[in-house]
């Protein structure tokens, strides 16, 4: 009988190379992969009706929601950028010039003022000034290198985009194919793929979406009452709301601040019912609606995922680092579901 020992030892280190030369391939193209796979589950609600529309056509389903995520979801947040872009270097710059704009000089104003009360030894208006002009050079540096290469940012939406669509119209075919590859039982594997996807729905149509929208309406009313820079704040909004029991207060209150103490005194009230109607209680009304059920991860562990995530992986951390967190979560509660049942 022949000795296969070689053969397979060569086979298995060619497999190997071949893998490790594979992944340095499609390294590049990960998080945009990442990203497709999560909004694809995420939207699947959608593409599902649409599927019911067309009567079953995968592929016209797939075309249509895919176009539908270009027209409301990546033209506006393509425009949103360029503005955050374009506003975060206005107030680098009025800093950078020793200015007062905005929410800085009602910041420092307070800070003044609390000295005045209490006196602090050190000089905390100076601190707040560096720290804001810290996170403006960290976010015009990572916007800058985003939109610095539109040919790279054109090659990422297409693959995004070209991925969204298959995975949508063949996604089905993909699990089937990784559950025969798997060596878990095809009931565990449908365990696996079930928490994965509620994780999924759990950060985007849970956390995310509320404190996206949460953001938006910041920004809409900081625009409607005059506060400079709406668009950015609006977006720091979006962050700040993932904080529990504070939310979007740490941009509001400043923001209402500033339009009394420069004499906009109907402004100010106006931006205060807004925050309490508008803001204030969109978590308690969409919240059950937008999460059935799923994974429930702390929201102080959402905000810790989101910040490090912006670290980590740049602007698109903000989807990344709580996606990363809630699928850890799932595996996790899976691993111990399988140790308890066998």
């Amino acid at each position: 009988m022949t000795n296969r020992s070689p053969q397979l030892y060569f086979l298995v280190a060619l497999l190997v190379g071949i893998s490790i030369l594979v992944f340095f391939i499609f390294r590049p193209f990960f998080y945009t992969l990442f990203l497709a796979i999560a909004f694809a589950v995420a939207l699947s609600p959608i593409y599902e009706w649409v599927l019911r529309l067309v009567r079953g056509k995968r592929g016209i389903a797939a075309v249509f929601t895919t176009l539908i995520v270009v027209i409301f979801i990546l033209a506006p947040l393509s425009f949103i950028g360029i503005q955050i872009f374009q506003e975060a270097w206005q107030l680098y710059t009025t800093i950078a010039q020793d200015g007062a704009d905005g929410f800085i000089g009602v910041i420092k104003s307070l800070v003044l003022k609390i000295q005045n009360i209490a006196p602090i030894p050190l000089d905390m208006s100076t601190d707040v000034s560096q720290y804001i002009k810290q996170g403006l050079i960290w976010l015009l540096q990572h916007f800058g290198t985003l939109f610095s290469s539109i040919a790279q940012l054109a090659l990422h939406s297409f693959i995004f985009l070209f991925s969204f669509y298959y995975i949508l119209k063949d996604g089905h075919k993909i699990k089937r194919k990784v559950m025969e590859l798997s060596p878990l039982m095809d009931t565990d594997d449908e365990a696996i793929f079930k928490k994965l996807h509620e994780a999924i729905n759990s950060v985007i149509r849970g956390s995310l979406l509320i404190a996206a929208i949460q953001g938006t309406l910041t920004g809409i009313g900081l625009t409607i009452f005059g506060v400079p820079n709406s668009v950015l704040w609006g977006s720091v909004a979006a962050i700040t709301a993932l904080i529990p029991a504070v939310g979007t207060s740490l941009v509001m209150i400043p923001a209402i601040a500033f339009l009394f103490i420069s004499g906009a005194t109907t402004s100010g009230i106006g931006l205060t019912i807004w925050a309490l109607i508008a803001v204030g209680l969109i978590d308690n009304m969409l919240g059950p609606k937008l999460v059935e059920r799923g994974i429930r991860i702390h929201p102080l562990l959402i905000l810790l995922s989101v910040l490090g995530g912006l670290s980590f992986f740049g602007p698109i951390g903000f989807l990344l680092g709580p996606l990363t967190l809630s699928l850890l979560f799932a595996l996790i509660e899976t691993y111990f579901s399988l140790i308890k049942n066998s």
